[in-house]
C-alpha cells in the first residue's frame, strides 16, 4: 500500500471529490451540510463514522460533539495527534432528527467514500459502529466482532464501537476505551508486515462460515 498513490496530489484529489459531492444533485440529503473529512491525507489511520449529527453539521467538520470528543480524547491518549490521522463518515450530511442513516442514502454515498478511501490509502481502517463496519464487513456484528483485525483486499479492517454507543454504559465504555489501546500496536505490526493471524474476510456470496474468517489480533 505505501506505493499505491505514490506521486498522486491527495490534497487535490480530495479537493476534486469534495467538489464532485457539492456537485452531485441526485445524492440524498442536501437540505444539510456537506462534511466531508478532514486529517492528514498522508495518514497511516483512517476512522470512519456513520452521518454527521447537529453539531457537525453546524461546524461542518467531523466528530465534533460529545462523542467527536471521545473520539479525539482517545486518540491524543494513545499518544496520536488528531491531525496525523483522517476522520471521516460513509454519508456526509446529516440526516434528520439524527437518525441513523438509511439504506438509500448509505448506497448514493458509497461510491464517494470509496474514492476517499483510494485516494488516501490508509494502512489501516477503523469503522465506528455498525453501519461503518457492515460496509466493510456485511455479516459483522459489532459487538462481537469490534476490536477484531481482518484483511479486505488490500486494506486492514479493525471495527470499534460507535464513541456514541460508548457514552451509554461503563461495559460499552470499557470496551470503546480497551480497544483504542491497541490500535499503536496493531498499526505498527502492520507496517512491519508482522500480521499473520488477520485472515482474509470471506463475502458473504461465497457461503463461507462466518466463524472460519474472524480472527483476533491479540
Amino acid at each position: 500500500m505505501a506505493g499505491y498513490n505514490e506521486g498522486m496530489d491527495k490534497v487535490l484529489e480530495l479537493q476534486k471529490l469534495y467538489s464532485q459531492i457539492e456537485a452531485d444533485k441526485s445524492l440524498p440529503l442536501l437540505h444539510s451540510n456537506l462534511v466531508f473529512g478532514e486529517g492528514s491525507p498522508d495518514c497511516d489511520v483512517l476512522f470512519i463514522g456513520e452521518a454527521p449529527g447537529v453539531n457537525e453539521d453546524q461546524e461542518q467538520r467531523p466528530f465534533v460533539g460529545r462523542a467527536g470528543q471521545l473520539l479525539r480524547k482517545n486518540i491524543r491518549e494513545i499518544g496520536w495527534a488528531e491531525r496525523d490521522v483522517y476522520i471521516t463518515n460513509i454519508v456526509k450530511r446529516r440526516p434528520p432528527e439524527n437518525r441513523d442513516p438509511n439504506e438509500e442514502e448509505i448506497e448514493k454515498y458509497k461510491p464517494y467514500l470509496a474514492r476517499q478511501i483510494e485516494i488516501i490509502a490508509p494502512k489501516i481502517i477503523i469503522p465506528l459502529g455498525r453501519f461503518s463496519m457492515n460496509y466493510f464487513l456485511p455479516l459483522a456484528k459489532i459487538t462481537r466482532d469490534q476490536g477484531k483485525l481482518f484483511n479486505i483486499e488490500k486494506y486492514f479492517i479493525l471495527p470499534m464501537l460507535h464513541p456514541a454507543a460508548a457514552l451509554r454504559g461503563n461495559e460499552t465504555m470499557r470496551m470503546f476505551e480497551e480497544t483504542f489501546k491497541k490500535l499503536p500496536a496493531a498499526l505498527e505490526k502492520i507496517k512491519k508486515g508482522e500480521v499473520d493471524k488477520a485472515k482474509p474476510y470471506i463475502p458473504a456470496e461465497k457461503k463461507q462460515k462466518y466463524e472460519d474468517v474472524q480472527a483476533k489480533l491479540f
